[in-house]
């Protein structure tokens, strides 16, 4: 495909922000805006990654994306306040990673979570009956315990994960395997630590990522723009002003919820939805 303006892009330098969860919408829209990225041929992508990680198969393929596209043109991941456990990997997929001193990183692991309720089941007197094809299709059911050769399946399940983490890590830094498991015991440190470790190679802020990718790029740091690809927002909310951010009046006259309440509120309910959604799923999270 022909891009029109394609001089501008090939002297500009792509941005792209990832905040919160990694999951499907994540991935979406990584791959998209990585494929236009690729199209319109920047030379330069400064990828923001604020993020506590999440679902193992979207972190494997945004980062699988990011290292075929490093071979075209040159990434520099900024960390910034939490860049953890997924967060992690799709930062291997750069040429080169900076984090602020105290960013919150790290955090390499796997981890699987289900919910026991067979006690509050039975004090409200409610039991499931289950038909199934195989001993092991209702493993991590909600109403019952492991069994102990469930717990070893999943075990070994959550073994296979964090062994391609660690090689994806090692291989990235070019640490022995060994090394990274070293520190990529579940634990968290700081982007003075990380780069300590060999997990990062500078400390900065975004602002000095900049200007290293486009060094990196032979782009002026100083000239060269930095256009930014946000999520796509459906046309009503763009034509709209402040529709993204507007606050929900109540039925009371003269009376509204705060501006803030909204979006807290938002976020919350996304939390919980994600909860239930990967319930059972293996992640690579930064859970507190």
């Amino acid at each position: 495909m022909v891009w029109p303006f394609s001089p501008r892009f090939r002297k500009s330098i792509a941005r792209i922000e990832v905040t919160g969860v990694i999951a499907a919408a994540t991935r979406k829209r990584m791959l998209e805006a990585l494929k236009e990225i690729e199209e319109k041929r920047f030379p330069a992508l400064l990828l923001r990654i604020d993020s506590p990680g999440g679902t193992v198969g979207d972190s494997q393929e945004i980062y699988a994306a990011l290292k075929r596209l490093k071979d075209k043109l040159k990434i520099v991941a900024s960390f910034g306040n939490i860049s953890a456990s997924g967060g992690v990997y799709i930062g291997m997929g750069a040429n080169h990673i900076v984090a602020n001193p105290g960013t919150i990183t790290g955090s390499i692991g796997v981890i699987l979570r289900g919910n026991n309720l067979e006690r509050l089941l039975d004090k409200v007197g409610v039991s499931f009956k289950v038909i199934k094809s195989g001993p092991y299709k209702d493993i991590l059911a909600f109403d019952r315990e492991l069994t102990d050769p469930e717990q070893g399946i999943l075990q070994e399940l959550i073994d296979v994960s964090y062994g391609q983490f660690v090689k994806t890590v090692a291989e990235a830094r070019h640490l022995s395997e060994e090394t990274v498991r070293s520190f990529a015991d579940g634990r968290i440190f700081t982007g003075e630590q990380a780069l300590q470790l060999g997990v990062v190679d500078r400390l900065g802020s975004e602002e000095d990522a900049r200007r290293w990718v486009a060094e990196l790029a032979g782009l002026d740091p100083d000239k060269a723009e930095c256009i930014t690809f946000d999520e796509k927002k459906p046309l009503l909310r763009r034509l709209v002003p402040g529709g993204s951010n507007a606050s929900t009046s109540s039925s009371t006259p003269g009376w509204a919820y705060p501006a803030l309440a909204i979006p807290a509120l938002n976020a919350t309910l996304e939390w919980l939805e994600f909860e239930r959604s990967t319930s059972g799923v293996p992640l690579w999270l930064y859970r507190p």
